[in-house]
């Protein structure tokens, strides 16, 4: 027997999914450990080996792909706990990172700063040289500069450099050159050269790209360092990857090379999985995942089976720059913390009780009533099965702390507090997708809601009713959505370069030549993955804007290369089609600009088969494990609840609320006026009646 494995460590669990490739997936959970997350990830592997009656050692000598995500880059650059870092530019830009592009939220307001750039202005420091935009160099690179500024650093004790110049991407020269000093002067030191790490026009986004990178190269270099040491010193030998904000996953070299590619990938998952799960139960679908976890609520909307990508990125504060999956992502998760303000109006969120101490209920010193406390006051939790038993939790103490800190200081009930609670984190919830979809010109009454992430089942109905959305597919590995998504993803890496041109005057030589030169990237990056043949495709992009546009969109090529004027004519039309799909508007009389292009290299892996169930003549009574009250807000008060075992339903069996079905990582709330149907692979499609 071989495995292949995926482990997600998350804000607040660990979570794992492995497959035989014969009988679909077994999924575990433990809680993270923040001090040192290979700790949480030695428990879930303790928990999968126990499953197959082996011990980690032998597990993991049968295991031939361990596929790995984290989301320690992302909350390294939200908590600012990245590496002391020192940035190199052209003399006279030092302010790059602090103005960005526009840079306050308010623009008018000139009484609000500036928001902190990520590395601070006394650790900004500037060179004198310079490259003008076709490349050639009209002041030469002053060494001596460098050497000082390097000195300086070491005398403030920085722990890596990020060097960023203008127009490096038209000519590196500078750069590397720089890179070489840095290595003789301070050989120890991490660093970053912007036209490596996202070699785009935009000096903000490669500038800001650049410096997060340099920042996680020593968290990520000793993340990755002490994985594959403890997976080998226990028998390991397979294949070990690394989930990427792209949605998709790499080799452990990439990413200790390029550490920004870390930083997103975590979210990233969960509409990858939700992509597949959907793909598989329906015919035609748009759908709308959303990730309910312990720390965090996270959303993406897929149209037509493609996931949606930007370089638009927003980390904390900080513009990411890199090609990500577009994914929205909130404070808004089973941890999240309910309080009051000073005039007692009730909020929820951003910050989580996380792992540690976690919410109250857990009995391990958490002291603010969360999310997880008022759904295990309302009884939509069964103490004795909380992640199937394997956490013993008190509905006492999360009473006791909505009742002390919610319900008395409001004049309520303690159940009525715990609803409050719920509502005012759905309606955060609501908010974030109402942005995503209305106010984008989207219909979310066209999608069908894919709920995954431990806590969503408890929320996805009171959601989706105010959205319009009638159909919730409820994945029966919801708790583990985003390892299941690294499972099932592909290898894949991007390459970009900036080359300027317009439709009336193309440069077909130049356009073509640094597509080729992509190319050549993206298939030495497959050849390296083992990637060959059919399983492996590269798939061309430019950016595209009309004349004196700020911003441009991202265009699918039809081919690898622009050789006549109809290829150029139809991707001009493609561009107007496209502009006018996004904003409404086309004007095909104007002619347009090129500004940059890509490649993305893909690799398929051996794909993971979902297993299909019998249709059973059973009912789902057989399933029935107790009734008990539950708070709904429909009703105002408790009402005697049907609760389900998940394990015993099967296809076919039609569930009608309100009712609770248990499974073992997650719990799915059949509200009133709703009905759930177990599907043939074994996942729940509720439907609003």
């Amino acid at each position: 027997m071989s495995f292949r494995v995926a482990v997600d460590v998350g804000g607040t669990f660990t979570d794992l999914v492995c497959t035989t490739g014969e009988n679909g997936f077994s999924c575990f959970k433990s809680r993270t450990t923040p001090g040192d997350l290979i700790v949480g990830v030695l428990d879930v592997l303790k928990a999968a080996a126990s499953h197959y009656d082996m011990l980690v050692n032998e597990f993991l000598a049968q295991t031939t792909l361990f596929a790995y995500g984290t989301t320690s880059g992302t909350n390294a650059v939200i908590e600012q706990k990245g590496a002391k870092t020192g940035f190199i530019c052209t003399k006279g830009f030092r302010d790059t990172l602090l103005i960005r592009e526009g840079g306050k939220e308010d623009i008018y307001n000139m009484y609000v700063d500036y928001p902190e750039p990520y590395v601070p202005r006394y650790l900004t420091l500037g060179v004198t040289e310079r490259i003008n935009s076709e490349g050639g160099i009209e002041i030469s690179l002053n060494e001596n500069e460098v050497r000082e500024a390097i000195r300086q650093f070491k005398k403030w004790n920085v722990e890596a450099i990020a060097v960023g110049l203008l127009w490096s991407i038209a000519n590196p020269v500078h750069e590397k050159r720089i890179g070489e000093i840095i290595e003789e002067e301070y050989p120890n030191v991490d660093y970053s050269l912007s036209h490596d790490v996202n070699p785009v026009i935009r000096e903000y986004r490669r500038f800001s790209a650049t410096a997060i990178d340099a920042s996680l190269k020593k968290l990520v270099i000793h993340e990755v360092t002490d994985l594959r040491k403890y997976l080998e010193e226990s028998g390991f030998s397979g294949v070990l990857l690394f989930s990427i904000s792209s949605g998709g996953q790499t080799s452990a070299e990439d990413v200790v090379r390029k550490p920004i590619f870390m930083v997103l990938s975590g979210p990233s998952m969960g509409p990858v999985a939700g992509n597949r799960i959907a793909s598989a139960e329906l015919d035609r679908y748009n759908i709308i995942t959303i990730d309910m976890g312990g720390t965090s609520f996270d959303a993406s909307i897929i149209t037509n089976g493609r996931l949606p990508m930007y370089k638009e990125g927003v980390i904390g504060d900080f513009m990411l720059g890199m090609p990500s999956v577009d994914v929205k992502t909130i404070g808004a998760g089973g941890g999240s913390i309910a309080w009051l303000d000073a005039s007692k109006f009730i909020h929820v969120g951003p910050r989580s009780a996380g792992a540690v101490p976690g919410p109250a209920c857990y009995n391990q010193g958490g002291s603010e009533a969360t999310v997880t406390d008022a759904n295990l006051a309302r009884g939509f939790l069964n103490h004795e099965y909380f992640l199937g038993g394997a956490i013993r939790i008190f509905p006492e103490l999360a009473e006791n702390v909505i009742s002390r800190q919610i319900a008395e200081p409001l004049g309520l009930r303690t159940a009525e507090a715990a609803a409050l609670i719920c509502l005012t984190c759905e309606q955060n919830m609501i908010r974030l997708i109402k942005e995503m979809t209305i106010r984008q010109g989207v219909d979310p009454r066209e999608y069908v809601m894919v709920a995954g992430g431990a806590a969503a089942g408890l929320h996805a109905v009171p959601i989706a009713r105010e959205l319009g959305i009638r159909r919730i597919l409820v994945p029966k590995t919801a708790g583990v959505l985003s390892a299941l998504g690294l499972l099932v993803s592909d290898v894949r890496c991007s390459f970009a370069k900036s080359f300027f041109t317009d439709s009336l005057h193309f440069d077909y030589g130049g356009v073509n030549k640094v597509l080729r030169e992509l190319e050549v990237q993206a298939k030495k990056y497959l050849a390296k993955m083992n990637v060959s043949g059919k399983n492996g495709r590269i798939e061309f992009t430019t950016e595209v804007r009309y004349p004196a546009q700020v911003y441009q969109l991202t265009l699918d090529l039809r081919n690898e290369q622009i050789e006549s004027e109809q290829d150029l004519a139809l991707t001009v039309r493609d561009f107007h089609d496209l502009h006018e799909k996004v904003y409404s508007v086309r004007n095909p009389e104007d002619y347009v600009e090129f500004v940059e292009w890509g490649a993305l290299a893909v690799g398929s892996l051996a794909k993971v088969s979902m297993k299909e169930q019998l249709e059973s003549m059973e009912d789902s009574s057989s399933a029935v494990k107790e009734k008990r009250p539950a708070y709904f807000v429909e009703g105002k008060d408790f009402v005697e609840t049907t609760v389900y075992d998940g394990d015993r339903l099967t296809y076919g069996n039609v569930i009608a609320g309100p009712a609770i079905i248990e499974e073992k990582l997650t719990t799915v709330v059949v509200f009133p006026q709703c009905k759930a149907t177990v599907t043939r692979l074994g996942n729940y499609l509720l439907e609003m009646l």
